[in-house]
């Protein structure tokens, strides 16, 4: 037997989606702007079944509601945009919606990437997803391509998977990392913990300078390659799956 749809109120949820306050949602259900499979509500206080179909069949002004809260997204993060909700400068957040940035409970990036450094960048509005993908003992690795400013000598790849190499700063060494050399310049490597500037910091210490630096997958979620830098996408059950899954 399916589990019953949690319910709440209409004003209260289009108020926590962003579409404005309560009274504004009222005056919204009086005007007829608000239709629920196709008939106008006019009661902002009735309560709906928020069910996953929700925004196919609730409308503000013609146009489907917004997911409601659960929502999580995949973004082309582009490089030089800040994950951050206030730092100077251009945003992640200033790539969504407008709206979206009113939500309650708000969207936040799961971990992060620096403003130089492009890629997969997962958002949600769900802190038990949020956590469950940076706990240490989910083991969610990340992949990263690497554009490097001197050729690489050929002894990194063993160094990294010793797990013994020690930042500058850090008293402890560096999990396993995998490594993979595309060219003279150019490598993969698939970390399991997320220090600060890990990748760059690392290859600092084997005498060597990150020049650019992209994320193409999260556990086994790849960037699509139909998903350009800045856009976004809202993940299904699937994709969450696949955060979880070994690549």
């Amino acid at each position: 037997m399916s589990a019953k749809a949690p319910t709440a109120r209409l004003d209260k949820l289009l108020a926590n989606l962003g579409y404005g306050s309560r009274r504004e949602i009222a005056g919204l259900a009086r005007a007829g702007r608000i239709v629920l499979d196709g008939a106008a509500l006019a009661d902002a206080g009735a309560r709906i079944a928020v069910t996953p179909d929700l925004p196919t069949r609730l409308a503000v002004d013609g146009a489907g509601i917004d997911p409601p809260p659960g929502l999580a997204l995949m973004l082309h993060k582009p490089l030089g945009v800040t994950c951050s909700h206030k730092e100077a400068g251009p945003l992640v957040y200033g790539l969504l919606p407008e709206r979206w940035r009113r939500r309650d409970p708000a969207l936040s990036t799961v971990g992060r990437l620096d403003k130089e450094t492009s890629g997969l960048l997962l958002l949600t509005d769900d802190g038990a997803l949020l956590h469950r993908i940076i706990a240490p003992k989910a083991n969610v690795a990340k992949r990263y391509r690497v554009t490097l400013d001197r050729p690489l000598k050929g002894d990194e790849g063993a160094i990294l998977a010793a797990g013994t190499l020690v930042l500058e700063d850090d008293d402890k060494p560096l999990l396993p990392v995998g490594f993979s050399a595309e060219d003279a310049t150019h490598a993969t490597v698939t970390l399991h913990e997320g220090r600060y500037h890990q990748v760059r910091r690392m290859f600092a210490a084997m005498g060597n300078h990150v020049t650019a630096l992209h994320r193409d997958r999260i556990g086994g979620l790849a960037l699509p390659a139909d998903l350009p830098a800045g856009a976004y996408r809202v993940m299904d059950a699937a994709d969450v799956a696949n955060v979880f899954s070994v690549a």
